[in-house]
């Protein structure tokens, strides 16, 4: 299980490898070794580490060495400062959570899904052997509900051929709907023993992400507190109990993978997010990573939250 290898809160490192230009200075300089030695002196254990398919492999399908060489290289970082890390695919060749770049045929195409299942027994057999330390998160936040059924046979497929390398590595699986919560229900019984549930929570969006520039469904002229919102422990708590209960009756894990609020909202209210959905995570010891470590609209290590950090950290 995710929680006896020392997964349980975390931090995600967005925008270093994906989400970005991909340029020489972003990649080298973005995240530095000291970052890992200030996210472990904040208590925290693990790091989420997304990653495009394009760090790591062609567009031919053929592997990038160096960015194996950079994931080795986080991973040293973590082991030297008794930090955890989970592996993100966060785009593959076809398909993008972004509305902006939209499905691009993965779901359809077996060549994009071939490249997906060698991409993935690279890793396993590249990491495999550091399954204490590291886990694996398939792909991150399917979208809509007509991918579902390929989604599961994809998954079960990538699942089968990353044991042949990595048979004890936690494997996190997520449903559609950008992995809601309500939306874990939905998902087939864990593949295996070191299968975890996973969903993302950023609810209620008109809270988390006002103002957001890149989503056109949101009115960026409105503003909430957070009472104003509909937000309260009772409502994350109703949000989560579907994704619950299919964790009890599955005998699986669960895990979020993402959750935070965008740096528009003051820290005073964002606050009280925070506290409100740490209840519910700690009363059903759900293991998780907030979103992000810097900048990306969410980043926990800027300066805005300097008088508040202290606060914050106890509710991650």
């Amino acid at each position: 299980m995710l929680t006896d290898k020392g997964f349980y809160r975390g931090i995600n490192l967005g925008g270093w490898m994906s989400q970005c230009d991909y340029s020489e200075e972003r990649l080298n300089g973005f995240i530095r070794e000291e970052d890992f030695a200030r996210i472990s002196d904040w208590g925290l254990d693990h790091v989420r580490l997304p990653v495009d398919y394009n760090v790591v492999q062609r567009s031919d399908g053929s592997l990038r060495p160096e960015g194996f060489e950079r994931i080795g290289r986080v991973l040293s970082w973590c082991e030297k400062y008794g930090l955890r890390m989970v592996l993100d695919l966060h785009k593959t060749q076809g398909f993008s959570f972004d509305a902006m770049e939209g499905e691009a045929g993965f779901f359809e195409n077996e060549k994009y899904q071939e490249r997906f299942y060698a991409l993935w027994t690279a890793f396993a057999e590249a990491f495999g052997g550091a399954h204490e330390k590291m886990a694996f998160d398939l792909l991150n936040e399917v979208t809509e509900e007509r991918f579902l059924p390929a989604w599961m046979r994809i998954a079960g497929e990538c699942v089968r051929r990353i044991r042949a390398f990595a048979p004890e590595s936690e494997i996190l699986v997520g449903s559609y709907h950008h992995n809601g919560a309500r939306e874990v229900q939905y998902l087939m019984p864990p593949f295996d023993a070191h299968t975890v549930y996973n969903f993302h929570c950023y609810e209620p969006l008109k809270f988390t992400h006002q103002g957001a520039h890149w989503d056109t469904g949101l009115n960026r002229a409105d503003r909430f507190a957070f009472e104003e919102s509909g937000a309260s422990e009772a409502y994350l708590e109703e949000l989560m109990r579907p994704a619950v209960e299919k964790a009890g009756k599955e005998c699986a894990e669960l895990y979020c993978g993402e959750y935070g609020v965008i740096d528009i909202v003051p820290t005073s209210e964002a606050l009280k997010w925070f506290k409100a959905i740490h209840e519910v995570f700690e009363k059903h010891k759900i293991a998780r990573a907030v979103w992000s470590y810097r900048e990306m609209d969410f980043g926990l290590a800027d300066e805005r939250w300097d008088k508040d950090r202290r606060e914050l950290l106890k509710y991650l």
